[in-house]
């Protein structure tokens, strides 16, 4: 199960819902939000933290690093899986291939100017 706590955190981290000096969540309400127990999930955020992915400060909690260190790997497949969802929500738009690669031109064009 810590596995599990661990690619979750991970995954979260990698698609930005938990940005780089977030706070998350503290090992006693994770546990509780998961059902499992806390030395599960204390056990998670220990590896975490060996991997360079969060930092714990006791008594204060623990958050996303600053230069979290994810595998090439997970921004691949995080990559793809935002790809996927746009190809879905261009079809549920009715848009044509040619229009959401439009869109994705679009958006890198946008991306550069930044």
């Amino acid at each position: 199960m810590y596995l599990q706590i661990i690619e979750q955190v991970r995954h979260k981290v990698a698609a930005g819902d938990w940005p780089a000096g977030a706070e998350i969540p503290s090992i006693r309400q994770l546990a509780a939000n998961l059902s499992v127990s806390v030395i599960t999930v204390k056990r998670a955020y220990q590896e975490l933290e060996q991997q360079g992915v969060i930092l714990t400060q006791p008594g204060r909690g623990s958050i996303v690093a600053h230069a979290p260190k994810l595998d090439p790997a997970q921004w691949e497949a995080q990559l793809t899986d935002v790809l996927a969802q746009a190809v879905r929500l261009g079809q549920l738009l009715g848009l044509k291939p040619k229009e959401i690669s439009a869109r994705l031109d679009q958006a890198l064009h946008q991306a550069k100017e930044q």
